[in-house]
């Protein structure tokens, strides 16, 4: 299996080591790691370079400090910065993986496992954990949602997404659009990745809250099913702060009339499937 991955990393320099050294352990090694530095305050830009003098597959790029973190969006230009410095077209799967992550040293080597078993699998990777009271917590999400830490997209069906929006709500649009297009998308749940930082922890729970509300805007959501899906997460700590900010997000960016995804097919599959989950009938978030 030859793949290449891409990671997007701004001041991580408390945990990129890490990362380093858990694909330099891998059994199945990348043919090419472009990391970028986005502008780092850190030690992060510092540690790449030192890493890339060792291993000849990695390739360090670093862009300039824009002054800010652009949350979903500045992910996805920072990506694509580094999609541009692939140096082979010879590769069966690419890879977002995230700067704050470890992983046992048979990880991809069990994920491409998992795509050779299922030819329509098109976008697969680990279940993300944290550390909570010195156990691992899987933090959960619909089985066919790949976080966006740690993506991996077959090549046939990377070409069919025709590319990634570069906005919030990136990592959901590409795996609605995959399954509308016939492709099956799934967490591997009992592989288990590390993140040491927990997710939304770098824009705080009601930034993190206020973004993902965006996203689902920006994905088309049915309002019906975020009505839903914001009277759920009362029930999840913190208490209200978390349906407040979805709900913000959500209809500040209707509000503003914040473009949504160029794709009116897509908009209606994906609302499609949300009515039939209020129904309780079969669809991709059962």
């Amino acid at each position: 299996m030859k793949y290449v991955m891409i990671t997007p990393a701004r001041d991580e320099a408390a945990y990129i080591e890490k990362t380093i050294l858990s694909v330099a352990a891998q059994s199945i090694r990348p043919t090419q790691w472009i990391v970028v530095d986005d502008g780092s305050r850190d030690d992060t830009g510092a540690i790449i370079d030192h890493y890339a003098r060792s291993y000849s597959w990695l390739t360090p790029v670093h862009r300039a400090n824009r002054g800010f973190r652009e949350a979903g969006g500045g992910v996805m230009k920072t990506f694509y910065d580094g999609y541009a410095q692939i140096r082979s077209s010879d590769w069966d799967f690419v890879v977002k993986l995230d700067a704050d992550l470890t992983f046992s040293p048979d990880y991809f080597e069990r994920c491409f496992a998992e795509f050779e078993l299922d030819p329509q699998l098109g976008i697969g990777g680990g279940g993300i954990y944290h550390l909570e009271s010195g156990s691992l917590k899987l933090e959960e999400n619909p089985l066919f949602h790949v976080r966006g830490a740690t993506k991996i997209y077959r090549r046939a069906c990377w070409d069919q997404l025709g590319g990634l929006i570069r906005a919030p709500g990136w990592d959901t649009v590409d795996e609605l659009k995959a399954n509308m297009l016939g492709w099956r998308t799934r967490s591997f749940i009992d592989l288990k990745v590390l993140h040491h930082r927990l997710t939304g922890a770098a824009n705080g729970t009601w930034g993190e809250c206020v973004k993902n509300g965006k996203a689902n805007y920006i994905a088309g959501y049915h309002p019906a099913f975020m009505m839903f899906k914001c009277l759920r997460r009362v029930a999840k700590r913190p208490f209200l702060v978390g349906t407040a900010g979805l709900s913000w997000g959500y209809l500040s960016a209707l509000w503003k009339r914040t473009p949504q995804i160029d794709d009116l097919a897509l908009i209606q599959y994906t609302r499609r499937q949300q009515i039939r989950k209020l129904l309780l009938q079969d669809s991709i978030w059962n």
